[in-house]
């Protein structure tokens, strides 16, 4: 049976293994205070083309949100979001457990829209009484978005100007960004997103590595405690080169960004076969993530085959429609794909 319900399913690539192997009775320092963590974040600096970037490792994406938002938002401040965005949707209150409130306004493609943002900003100081509520102190984006859908560099730099206007932070989720850099519909790099953000992280848990994220603060003002936030936060691994090594794998020869056009090659397959078949889409998605409208019997009849992420009914009840999310991932086979548009 195939799985392509979300893109970390599999362990990691090949060569962090093999690398993990070979330095599975090296002695080093704990936290990532090691010389091969030392080599990923110079590796990380030189491929966002800003050598004096804090760079950071921790475990996952719920913990990296939780420890960056807390860190760079006074406590009167909450962050804005898509009201589709992950910490609002799906981190079970992590941010509203630090004390900081998800304000949430209405997604455009899954995303944070600028004249929406700046719509809310305008009232939110027009209020009379905006020193009694929830101060917004930054605007969270992830791109990819939870839709597939890219942030372009036009539509990055309005809410950076948005930020500085209102001296908020903009922060970047990159849970899937090795996805997002490798899409053709996309027209940002890594140096802009340095440029632009004030935070943002670099993605391993679901592109290639067993499980970590980097941590970039390109802000000299953010991150001055840093890391003994992210241990106060519990988010600090003991064994930190755990962390460095598979970073350190996929920042060399171009690792990072190879995976991840693997899996939008074959993504774009299924999208491109799938519209012939006659299936029409949620959106028009470049990622990794593909979002195709399929009647419920067909759903059915997958059963015990391939898995598929189910998002509910879609359109008339009568009609008997289901909006899904076909995922590939850095290790997804052509003979998966083959079999599942074969099933389709």
């Amino acid at each position: 049976m195939y799985r392509f319900n979300s893109d970390y399913l599999e362990g990691a690539h090949p060569n962090i293994i093999e690398r993990l192997v070979k330095t599975n009775l090296i002695q080093t320092p704990g936290y990532g205070l090691d010389p091969i963590c030392d080599s990923a974040k110079d590796k990380i600096r030189k491929a966002c083309n800003v050598p004096d970037a804090k760079v950071y490792f921790i475990v996952g994406g719920t913990q990296t949100n939780y420890t960056v938002l807390d860190s760079i938002l006074k406590r009167y401040e909450g962050v804005l979001s898509a009201d589709t965005g992950h910490v609002a949707v799906h981190e079970a209150g992590a941010i509203e457990y630090s004390g900081h409130k998800v304000i949430t306004i209405p997604e455009k493609d899954g995303k944070v829209d600028y004249d929406r943002a700046k719509a809310y900003l305008e009232a939110f100081y027009a209020d009379g009484s905006w020193q009694h509520m929830t101060r917004p102190g930054a605007i969270y984006v992830s791109h990819p978005s939870e839709y597939g859908t890219l942030y372009s560099k036009k539509e990055l730099a309005s809410l950076r100007t948005l930020c500085d206007e209102y001296g908020m932070r903009l922060f970047l989720d990159g849970a899937r960004l090795g996805y997002g850099l490798a899409s053709e519909g996309s027209d940002l790099t890594l140096t802009d997103i340095a440029e632009l953000c004030d935070v943002f992280y670099i993605g391993g848990t679901k592109v290639g590595a067993l499980f970590g994220e980097a941590v970039v603060i390109t802000n000299p003002s953010l991150g001055e405690a840093f890391f003994t936030e992210i241990k106060q936060h519990g988010a600090l691994l003991a064994k930190g080169r755990m962390l460095g090594i598979q970073f350190d794998e996929l920042f060399t020869d171009g690792l990072y960004e190879k995976i991840a056009s693997h899996a939008v090659k074959l993504a774009m397959r299924i999208k491109s076969e799938l519209k012939a078949k006659g299936y029409s889409f949620y959106n028009d998605s470049y990622t990794n993530q593909q979002f195709p409208i399929i009647s419920k019997e067909k759903l059915d009849s997958l059963e015990g085959k391939v898995v598929l992420d189910d998002w509910g009914p879609y359109g008339n009840k009568e009609d008997n429609m289901r909006l899904v999310r076909i995922t590939t991932s850095w290790a997804t086979t052509t003979e998966a794909v083959d079999t599942l548009l074969s099933l389709l």
